[in-house]
């Protein structure tokens, strides 16, 4: 082939977008029940957004951005959706005039990496940002809605795991714990990555992905054992909160969320029977974010969920899909002998009358009509409800054929006028 996709990214075709539509519909509608609002933003955003808002040492800015310079400008392909829809609330002023807001968006994100199973360089993601508010229901609001659309998508029994970043203060002597404890054990791990983290931020050693560093990463100090008591007091409302509604949560000190605008609350939803990579979503408390990018100092707290690897986890768990969707309501099948514009009028007429309707169309511009056989089995391969038939015979009768693909039930319906004859085809496809 001449040409062909870029490497980590993916064409999808109306049979592939079956389950993922079914997913983001499942989100639309779940999101809502919550109260969240859809907002859509740019795929394109200034870089410093990123670096501000994620931190220039962090991997996504450092080695995964789509960037593009163009007249002494710099724009990012968004590798994320929170820094975009915090940067949009407060373009739009929406801290001054309503600042707790709770907004979702669906869409597509990029990042340079090395593509495999369920990880591309274009992805889509799901995700909710709550905004405004240091309530921790906001929290736990969030880790339930999370927990309800896999559920709802067909994965029951996700687990929740939290743990806490603390606040500027505990931060602060967490980050001396750790430089303390991760300078004799630079030079074990071999890992260029980290002895850059550590000079740039060292708490960025406990996210690292290596295997060597995981390992020696057990041993780290934790958080909890530095957090001032209202941090550990709002980790433990966010625990009650969601025990309040059944949600039953564990706290794990191994989760370090890699963006730098974390706090507080950080968690991950687990799916056990997935094996070693049993994570399917992860988010957390961003405090200081909205001031950072030059609001207020507001909380915040969000998540994203990516399809394609929810996707391999309903598939590696066994559930089924959901059959494709049917294309057309109605397939008009011409006949040779008949003037192929009735056709293209009745097909007009039914799309007018709210149904999906297609003709067969010939192979070149002189092409006969196909054979009765053909173009019937062309109407099944578009799973539509009738296949309406025009013929010589149909016409000098005045009648149409509509046949019932499935059953093989046939019906007349007057040809003229061709708006009524559309209105009972409808009412017999209904």
């Amino acid at each position: 082939m001449p040409y062909q996709r870029a490497r980590g990214t993916a064409d999808e075709f109306p049979e592939d977008l079956v389950v993922v539509e079914r997913l983001e519909r499942l989100a639309r509608e779940l999101f809502r029940r919550f109260g969240a609002r859809e907002v859509r933003t740019p795929l394109l955003e200034e870089t410093r957004l990123f670096e501000r808002g994620l931190g220039e040492g962090s991997d996504v800015v450092s080695k995964e951005m789509f960037t593009v310079e163009r007249e002494g400008s710099s724009y990012t392909f968004r590798p994320e959706g929170t820094a975009g829809v915090v940067r949009a609330y407060l373009e739009k002023g929406l801290h001054k005039t309503r600042p707790v807001q709770k907004l979702f968006y669906v869409g597509p994100m990029f990042r340079f990496e090395r593509p495999q199973a369920g990880r591309m360089r274009q992805f889509s993601q799901i995700g909710l940002e709550l905004l405004g508010s240091l309530d921790p229901i906001f929290d736990a609001e969030a880790i339930h809605l999370a927990g309800r659309f896999f559920e709802e998508a067909g994965l029951p029994g996700v687990e929740a795991r939290v743990n806490s970043m603390g606040d500027r203060e505990d931060l602060d002597a967490f980050r001396e714990k750790v430089r303390d404890w991760a300078a004799p054990t630079l030079a074990q791990r071999g890992c260029e990555d980290c002895k850059a983290r550590f000079a740039r931020n060292v708490l960025r050693i406990l996210d690292c992905k290596n295997e060597r560093c995981r390992e020696i990463n057990k041993t780290a100090p934790k958080m909890l054992d530095v957090l001032t008591p209202a941090s550990r007091a709002h980790l433990d409302s966010v625990v009650a909160a969601l025990k309040s509604v059944g949600r039953e949560v564990t706290i794990d000190p191994s989760i370090v969320r890699g963006f730098d605008y974390y706090t507080r609350t950080v968690f991950e939803l687990h799916h056990p029977k997935l094996g070693a990579r049993s994570a399917v979503c992860g988010g957390g408390r961003y405090d200081h974010l909205i001031e950072e990018l030059g609001g207020p100092d507001l909380g915040a707290v969000g998540f994203a969920i990516g399809i394609v690897p929810t996707i391999v986890a309903l598939d590696q768990l066994g559930v089924a899909r959901e059959a494709p969707a049917r294309e057309l309501d109605a397939f008009v099948i011409a006949l040779e002998g008949v003037d192929r514009l009735l056709a293209f009028r009745l097909v007009d007429a039914l799309r007018k009358a709210g149904l999906a309707a297609d003709l067969d169309h010939p192979e070149g511009a002189d092409a006969k009509p196909r054979s009765m056989k053909a173009q019937l089995r062309a109407a099944d391969r578009t799973r539509a409800s009738v296949a309406v038939i025009v013929g010589p015979d149909e016409v000098k009768r005045g009648a149409l054929n509509v046949k019932h693909m499935s059953g093989g039930r046939e019906s007349i319906v007057a040809i003229e006028p061709l708006d009524q004859a559309a209105a009972q085809i409808r009412r017999a496809i209904e």
